[in-house]
């Protein structure tokens, strides 16, 4: 039977997996995939460290650039994390006719450009399905699957992390910290959880899904981001009382006039649509093309075992890839879209929160600023105040242009009626 020698740089959580999976279901590949799926090479930083899997020590090698230039080893697979040296790596590999497969969203988003018109030079496919929403794969159903349609709208609930704090929030009354420390603690957030909690994780994802979609590589200087870290139990609660679950949604729409707009934003999401139930870690995306209509992808975004899988089906790619070239590479890029909609321009409704006076007028007043900007209010929450001096006020904002918001917000924020940080976020329209 055809071997296929595989290149391993990195054996974290994830290169692990890939290799404990392989040789796990290593007769079922064989019978499905035509090919023995052989690890000839495992780069790690440290040989010497001990390790929950024993490796054979021919296997290990300090230095990625051996897997480059080992001629037993056709396929490279970058579970390094980081830029710039899997950057160095995978154009390495690319330019001596190895297929690449990488897991590594923030590497695409930013280098995506570059690495995919090498990959098209060279006529060597690069393979990602593990870089967006771990073992659910939707890389390839953008990709193939629905080749016959225009992506009218994606919304995605692409980063476990978050969505498990702010189902912790919902569920039990947390706060962000507490939250936060009870996924830390049960090992679903880092040490470090900035990129997950600020938006960038889903951010990078997002960049991947609007390119691969549109055919054009999105900036991610152009894209706005925002995170979690300021939503309050207050604002869970007052969103519950609307209607409505607030998540981390990652939102790409594509306009009549072809101009896409790609964001990641805690978004009140209506309780009827059905990702307002996707709880915990997990990640949905659901898809709506001019044919195929709406469809829907559920399941673990990330983890050991849901990662590999999905490395492990690109494999499978590669192995046919070698056998049997093809003429997409990765990425096609095309001119029917081509453009990034400002964020200011973005219509949507919006919900406000502003700590005001406890006092007759307040609303009249905040009414006045946003109707000079021509922006409608559809309702108003105003619960009973406990000290008699500050209140809580929760405007319900009709439709209007985010940078129009923007602008009507600071001067809000310039009267004395009004105090504290105001929490403004858009609402998500079922359609």
């Amino acid at each position: 039977m055809r071997e296929l020698g595989i290149g391993l740089a990195g054996f974290g959580t994830v290169g692990a997996g890939v290799f404990l999976n392989l040789e796990k279901n290593r007769a079922l590949l064989r019978e499905r995939v035509g090919c023995d799926l052989i690890v000839r090479g495992i780069a790690v930083k440290d040989p010497a460290k001990k390790r929950a899997i024993e490796l054979p020590e021919k296997l290990l090698a300090a230095n990625w650039r051996n897997l480059l230039d080992d001629p037993s080893i056709q396929v490279v697979v970058e579970l390094m994390g980081g830029i710039e040296e899997p950057l160095e790596l995978i154009l390495g590999a690319i330019q001596r006719g190895k297929p690449v497969i990488t897991g590594n969203k923030a590497l695409l988003a930013e280098h995506g450009a570059q690495i995919f018109q090498l990959a098209a030079e060279k006529r060597v496919p690069v393979f990602y399905e593990a870089a967006v929403a771990g073992g659910i794969p939707i890389i390839k159903a953008v990709r193939e699957a629905f080749v016959a349609n225009h992506f009218l709208r994606i919304r995605g609930i692409i980063n476990g992390t978050s969505n498990y704090i702010l189902t912790r929030m919902a569920e039990s009354g947390l706060d962000f910290a507490a939250a936060l420390a009870e996924a830390q603690a049960a090992g679903y957030a880092e040490a470090d959880p900035a990129l997950d909690v600020n938006g960038w994780d889903a951010g990078h994802k997002a960049i991947i899904l609007a390119s691969l979609a549109y055919g054009f590589w999105v900036p991610s200087k152009d894209v706005l981001v925002e995170g979690i870290e300021k939503i309050t139990p207050a604002d869970i609660r007052f969103a519950a009382q609307l209607g409505y679950t607030i998540k981390l949604l990652a939102v790409i729409d594509a306009a009549a006039d072809g101009a896409v707009e790609v964001s990641v934003q805690p978004s009140l999401v209506p309780e009827g649509n059905i990702l307002a139930s996707v709880r915990g870690v997990f990640n949905a995306i659901a898809v709506r093309g001019d044919v195929v209509g709406e469809s829907l992808f559920y399941g673990r975004g990330a983890g050991q075992d849901p990662t590999a899988s999905s490395v492990i089906s690109d494999l499978a790619d590669a192995s046919v890839a070698l056998e049997s070239p093809r003429g997409s590479f990765g990425f096609i890029p095309h001119e029917l879209y081509g453009k990034l909609r400002s964020s200011d321009e973005v219509v949507s409704p919006f919900y406000l929160r502003l700590g005001v006076d406890d006092k007759p007028g307040v609303l009249a007043r905040i009414a006045s600023v946003l109707g000079e900007a021509n922006i409608g209010i559809s309702s108003v929450i105003q619960p009973e105040t406990q000290d008699g001096d500050q209140a809580s006020l929760v405007l319900m904002i009709h439709d209007a242009p985010r940078g129009s918001m923007l602008d009507a917000l600071q001067k809000i924020r310039a009267l004395d009626c009004v105090h504290a940080e105001p929490a403004l976020y858009r609402v998500e329209v079922t359609q």
